[in-house]
């Protein structure tokens, strides 16, 4: 029985990043919507309230029970979770007359108190409320203070239930690990055995049990969430796992052809599927963005469903469904403001008539690439930038041809391979170039030319919700350019995309 701390979620902006923190701390930690607790046991060893978009002012804003909870099981609310955990016994919630966003720092904390032993009292802590605690609940302590928001974390007195007014998640909170060790290690008492090891281990043995000597069939992309997943599976399930790498004819240059070779490498069941003349047959003349997508999602299953028939009595589907995937797929009246369905999570066609198997739908994607780690992973596939699933077609504006797929794949190999060589690669976390839909007036040698234009696309991020534009060497994207301009037929200018996300985004399209 896995030891388990409990997030309920309020619908944060934050909420997957305090998981993440407690992950961190070798904890496993689940996710679940407030109105949706789960029945449990004795592996729950305590429970964290998120924030929420909400004020607890508002009617209808979020009102849990508690009561199974309460005074059982340690309680730390953050935020909104402060906030109600003080309204609903005895406090007072008011809207702010100086509102806190950003870096703060305490005035007061407690020492002595288990939640925050060691966090000094000049910590800098970051809020994110227009709320206010005013008066504290009935039976609860001050703890730590702001020169603006007294209340800025509270105890209740005889029980292990928290409030805090402040995001200990946010790394500009410099000592919110150590609050969020306290409380999950010191006061839950959980012992940090979840470990990348513990998680293989653990996982092949439920795959065994799962899968029996039943066939899986695996679509491989050359990312590392596929990656990773087949690995898992071969350590499982051997030769009973097939492995499938289509080429779209939108990957990048060579890119095919390298990493069949790296899967081969390591050993696993895998087969290479030409799939060129489907693709680019099916996207001739088609210009807009979602259409695109829509017809490589279908070619791409169409591609896979006659690949799989050729197996013999396959049963099950894997698929490198991370936890991220899943969270944002849960529909909640109340949290997230946005929910989407993810392409990985139910998004099985009723015809492949196939079981799903996910065997990394509990990991986030740093701890994805923790385990490629430890499974032996090559670094060059445990520290590839994403690359979109609809590949080079999201990165040529227009209609897409096989001239300019020519084109496009030799500017992004130029860019790629220039990163690795700089050793600049590892500081960007996602690159590429995008084919525009322009001509423009240049001169090479006496003549005057009329050709294409590429933008380079370079950005820093943590988990690609949000992305600034990398600030690259002028002298690095001199050369860059120049040998675009100069090696690549068809391209006469090169421009460079200094745009961040919000309120542009990654990719073009």
């Amino acid at each position: 029985m896995q030891e388990t701390i409990l997030i309920l979620d309020f619908g944060s902006q934050y909420t997957q990043l305090i998981a993440r923190r407690v992950r961190e701390l070798n904890v496993y930690c689940e996710i679940h919507p407030y109105n949706k607790i789960p029945a449990y046991g004795n592996e729950i060893k305590g429970v964290i309230l998120s924030g929420s978009p909400f004020s607890v002012r508002q009617e209808g804003s979020p009102a849990p029970d508690l009561s199974a909870i309460r005074g059982k099981l340690p309680l730390l609310g953050v935020c909104y979770g402060a906030q109600y955990l003080a309204q609903s016994n005895g406090g007072s919630v008011e809207a702010s007359d100086s509102r806190e966003y950003g870096r703060s720092n305490l005035s007061f904390s407690d020492g002595k108190n288990e939640l925050m032993k060691g966090v000094p009292e000049t910590s800098q802590v970051w809020m994110s409320h227009g709320d206010t605690i005013k008066k504290l609940p009935n039976g609860a302590k001050l703890i730590g203070s702001t020169k603006d928001v007294e209340v800025a974390a509270f105890a209740f007195e005889g029980e292990k239930t928290y409030g805090i007014q402040f995001h200990p998640e946010v790394t500009h909170s410099i000592d919110g690990l150590t609050l969020l060790r306290n409380f999950v290690v010191g006061i839950c008492g959980c012992d940090q055995s979840h470990t990348p090891d513990s998680f293989i281990d653990s996982t092949v043995s439920q795959l065994k049990a799962q899968l029996g000597d039943d066939k899986v069939v695996l679509g491989l992309s050359g990312g590392v969430d596929s990656s990773v997943a087949g690995m898992l599976l071969d350590k499982a399930i051997g030769k009973n796992l097939y492995c499938i790498f289509v080429d779209n004819g939108l990957l990048r240059k060579n890119e095919f052809e390298t990493v069949l070779q790296t899967y081969q490498g390591l050993g696993l069941n895998v087969k290479g599927v030409d799939a060129k003349a489907e693709f680019l047959g099916e996207l001739a003349g088609v210009s807009d963005p979602e259409t695109k997508r829509k017809i490589i999602g279908r070619v791409f299953i169409e591609v896979f469903d006659q690949e799989a028939k050729l197996i013999e009595n396959v049963k099950w589907l894997a698929q490198g469904t991370i936890y991220p995937d899943v969270i944002e797929s849960i529909s909640v009246n109340g949290p997230s403001a946005t929910i989407k369905s993810h392409h990985n999570v139910g998004g099985l066609p009723d015809f492949m008539k196939l079981k799903v198997v996910e065997p990394l739908n509990t990991l986030f994607k740093d701890e994805v690439r923790e385990v490629g780690k430890h499974l032996g992973l090559p670094e060059r596939l445990l520290g590839r930038h994403p690359f979109p699933g609809p590949g080079l077609a999201i990165r040529i504006l227009g209609d897409i041809t096989p001239e300019k797929i020519r084109i496009l794949q030799e500017v992004d190999h130029i860019f790629i391979s220039s990163l690795l060589e700089a050793d600049l690669y590892d500081d960007v976390w996602q690159a590429g170039a995008i084919f525009l839909p322009v001509n423009s007036v240049g001169v090479m040698g006496d003549e005057r030319t009329y050709e294409n234009a590429v933008c380079l696309r370079a950005v820093s991020s943590r988990d690609g919700m949000t992305a600034d534009w990398c600030h690259l060497p002028y002298e690095f994207l001199a050369k860059v350019s120049n040998e675009i301009i100069n090696k690549v037929r068809g391209i006469n200018r090169v421009v460079y995309d200094i745009s961040s996300k919000p309120p542009a985004t990654i990719e073009w399209e």
